[in-house]
């Protein structure tokens, strides 16, 4: 089992934009002095639900400032993105990091940025699959062209190439983030590991893996890599030493910062979106994830993963809004719950 932690770069009410990218950072950095194995960062435009609008540019930071820890985007929105692009930045990563950076990659939702950005609504609702296809010969093969609905050029080299670089067979690791049936045989198909939400619990979870190996067999992918198929489950994780000490300190931060975070989302062509009650999530999420004492979440955590086979975890370490709090949260989850769970 492999714990990490999910950086949003959350700004609570109050806070300024710079407050919550420095804690993003310090939770990241604190997350490898506690041992962690993972920090995933996610990646938002426009809108204080998270003030990081590229995961990719954060993880050039992280990857620096560490020397352990792997850094993985929860995710990259490829809608929005020259999956090109994106490719020769990921590679760039992988390489100068010695492979710690992992390519976490997701649809987004119908939002401005597709406006902003100029891809256009169309590149949400059916340009997907032919990005991630792109974007996955990218970081596979030695040259690359195309000839899609969407992209088309001609073959032109991969530099620098990732596997060649490292004298590995792959290039850096590709997750997909995903929400529907539709997603999960998008990733099953190619064989790619999926990250799912932290809005849903082990029962649904577990459905979605047996329908990724399902997926994956019936497409001929190696017995062998399906076995090995390493998912990710984001979550929450705050720690006391009473549970609903833990319990508290979510529920007087998070409902905040989830209202002003969710209400800011606009929608690129005016559809009406029915945004979650703040406070019910918030509530959800508590009852869903490691929340409470170092042997309660080393419990959850324990029975997350039997339920569902799912051996990565990403948690949400800075629900508290707090910086001192976040570090503190960060290294009890290092010291009183990772040694529960070797």
């Amino acid at each position: 089992m492999r714990v990490g932690s999910f950086v949003l770069a959350a700004q609570f009410p109050g806070q300024g934009e710079g407050e919550a990218l420095h804690r993003a950072v310090r939770s990241a950095e604190v997350s490898e002095e506690a041992g962690l194995d993972t920090v995933w960062l996610a990646e938002h435009h426009f809108v204080p639900y998270g003030t990081c609008p590229s995961a990719v540019t954060l993880a050039a930071l992280l990857l620096g400032r560490t020397r352990r820890l792997r850094v993985g985007t929860a995710v990259s929105v490829l809608p929005t993105v020259h999956p090109v692009a994106l490719g020769e930045q990921a590679a760039l990563l992988h390489v100068t990091s010695g492979g710690r950076f992992s390519l976490g990659v997701g649809r987004g939702g119908p939002w401005v940025d597709l406006e902003v950005f100029g891809a256009g609504l169309d590149a949400y609702e059916n340009g997907f699959p032919e990005s991630l296809d792109l974007l996955v010969r990218w970081l596979r093969e030695p040259s690359v062209g195309a000839d899609g609905e969407r992209y088309r050029f001609r073959e032109v080299p991969v530099v620098p190439r990732p596997s060649e670089s490292l004298n590995e067979t792959e290039g850096p690791e590709v997750v997909v983030a995903c929400t529907s049936p539709a997603s999960v045989r998008l990733a099953a198909e190619r064989g790619l590991p999926m990250l799912l939400g932290m809005h849903i619990g082990d029962e649904e979870k577990a459905e979605m893996v047996a329908l990724w190996h399902s997926h994956a067999r019936a497409s001929g992918r190696p017995a062998g890599e399906v076995h090995r198929a390493a998912h990710v489950s984001a979550g929450v994780c705050q720690i006391a030493d009473r549970r609903t000490d833990a319990a508290e300190a979510l529920m007087k931060a998070m409902p905040g910062w989830l209202k002003q975070g969710l209400e800011a989302h606009v929608t690129v062509d005016g559809r009406r979106r029915q945004m979650r009650d703040p406070l019910a999530y918030a509530e959800l999420l508590c009852g869903l994830h490691p929340v409470g004492t170092p042997r309660l979440c080393a419990d959850r955590l324990a029975a997350t993963s039997e339920r569902t086979g799912i051996s990565r975890f990403a948690l949400l370490v800075e629900g508290s809004g707090d910086l001192a709090a976040t570090e503190e949260n960060v290294r009890r989850l290092g010291a009183e719950v990772l040694p529960q769970l070797s």
